[in-house]
């Protein structure tokens, strides 16, 4: 039988927390002062329901391998809704976000790095994916404001003869490496200012400090593989730009 007193506790720490997110927001007038407290409640779903799934798929690679097409389709819309490049930029997301993931994967379990099982597949897969997404999102909001505040200077390259993507070529390695400097930052924090999931779950799991370590430079290699793959190739593909970008 489940305890319900760590339940409740967990409850209140919730409201709690959703509470000063949310108080915090609208007292600083930003706009959609509800989106953490609407986000937080959809991840508890999400993780509820994940958490019922997982207890039956963890060891089948079918299972798996739905689960995590599943993830990389969720990713790929959530990063198109971000964006406002409508089906083009869709397609370029996709492209861009599955060469990374599927690249970092390969080396990793063609190595012998982390075993060659559904349930690290997952774990792998579905923290790369996701990740993977944040950083496309990056690229995308960060490279569209950047090209639109310098516009007159893309324009300018135009006129001298310059392809589109050769004029906004400047502004798009700005733009990687701002998307990328997250990723690079808790990487060189790890262990100092950061103390990352996958290190602290695998401990929970009962690894060894030393073995959730190996796993968790893996991981955070992985990461940063994958997100300079993604950030690139979408820059590459969508950089071609001649005419202003709208607002988001």
């Amino acid at each position: 039988m489940i305890d319900a007193n760590p339940w409740i506790a967990t409850a209140a720490a919730l409201v709690l927390l959703a509470t000063i997110a949310t108080v915090g927001l609208g007292a600083a007038r930003v706009r959609q002062p509800r989106s953490a407290l609407l986000a937080l409640a959809r991840a508890v779903l999400q993780l509820a329901a994940l958490s019922l799934i997982l207890t039956g798929i963890l060891q089948d690679p079918l299972w798996v391998g739905i689960g995590l097409t599943v993830m990389f389709v969720a990713a790929v819309v959530t990063a198109t809704r971000r964006g406002s490049g409508g089906l083009r930029n869709g397609k370029a997301l996709a492209v861009s976000m599955v060469v990374g993931p599927i690249t970092v994967m390969a080396i990793v379990f063609a190595t012998g790095a982390v075993e060659f099982s559904p349930r690290f597949v997952l774990a792998i897969g579905g923290i790369v994916i996701g990740n993977t997404m944040t950083i496309a999102i990056l690229i995308q909001r960060v490279f569209t404001t950047s090209v639109r505040d310098h516009w007159d200077e893309v324009e300018g390259w135009l006129a001298l003869g310059a392809t589109p993507r050769q004029s906004t070529r400047e502004l798009g390695r700005s733009a990687i490496y701002t998307a990328l400097l997250p990723s690079i930052d808790q990487t060189k924090t790890t262990g100092i200012v950061v103390l990352p999931g996958a290190f602290v779950g695998a401990i929970f799991g009962g690894a060894s400090p030393l073995e959730a370590g190996r796993f968790q430079i893996v991981v955070l290699a992985c990461i940063l593989a994958a997100g300079v793959l993604t950030a690139v190739i979408l820059v590459r593909i969508t950089s071609a730009v001649s005419v202003r970008p709208s607002e988001y």
